[in-house]
């Protein structure tokens, strides 16, 4: 698990920490060229704060790095090099790299394509409350890919990520409240759910709320239709 990360009182003791080796100051040193914070940004910089702290088996370090790898970002993409860093993340408990080692495992980029080893990876970053991975293992147990399809299961993970505003775990939430899959069938809390992502612009939940309006109105409509219809009778 990663845990005691330092902080320093100014950017200068940081830098002058990082000049000096300390590693955890080094990854945030590279952090701060990535995103222009305090320095001009600087991909080519960043990577070179990155892999010195990532050579000292800084976590979080590694994982920044294989993601550079992942996007050609101060570097040239290199996949397997992504892999390489990230599984040295992964295996000291990094969420962010456990999820995306298991992309490339379920994409087969860098690495043999491996379902069974995707699940492994997006459950060990589930577990740490890593959201899109909490989805991602959701979008497995509703399809039964890999694991044995289980509905239930999937509405836990899509509402853990839910929680945590993940937009495609609120409209796979919706979907699985308005269809029934995994919890009551419950019109309320699926259009809730939809909402929540639409808001977030989530192209499918816009669309699920369109459908359930107009489903709404024609109903209304022809309930109205019925009415004037025994009026006059």
């Amino acid at each position: 698990m990663i845990s005691n990360r330092r902080t320093w009182e100014t950017f200068e003791e940081m830098r002058q920490a990082a000049e000096d080796g300390d590693a955890q100051a080094q990854c945030y040193l590279g952090v701060c060229f990535q995103n222009g914070q305090g320095v001009a940004q600087d991909y080519g910089e960043a990577v070179k704060w990155f892999r010195r702290a990532a050579e000292q088996n800084d976590a979080v370090a590694q994982c920044y790095l294989g993601v550079a790898f992942l996007n050609g970002a101060g570097v040239p993409q290199e996949f397997g090099e992504a892999a390489k860093w990230l599984r040295e993340s992964a295996e000291l408990g990094d969420p962010a790299a456990q999820f995306n080692l298991g992309v490339l495992y379920e994409t087969g980029q860098g690495v043999p394509q491996n379902y069974a080893e995707a699940v492994k990876w997006y459950r060990e970053s589930a577990s740490r409350g890593y959201p899109v991975a909490q989805f991602n293992l959701g979008v497995f147990y509703e399809q039964g890919h890999v694991v044995p399809q289980n509905y239930t299961e999937a509405v836990k993970w899509y509402l853990a990520a839910a929680e945590q505003e993940c937009a495609p775990a609120q409209c796979n939430l919706g979907l699985c409240y308005q269809t029934g899959r995994g919890v009551p069938q419950d019109a309320t809390k699926a259009v809730k759910w939809f909402i929540r992502a639409a808001r977030q612009g989530d192209k499918t939940a816009q669309h699920n709320l369109g459908l359930h309006y107009a489903a709404n109105e024609e109903a209304r409509e022809a309930l109205e239709a019925q009415e004037q219809n025994a009026e006059g009778q």
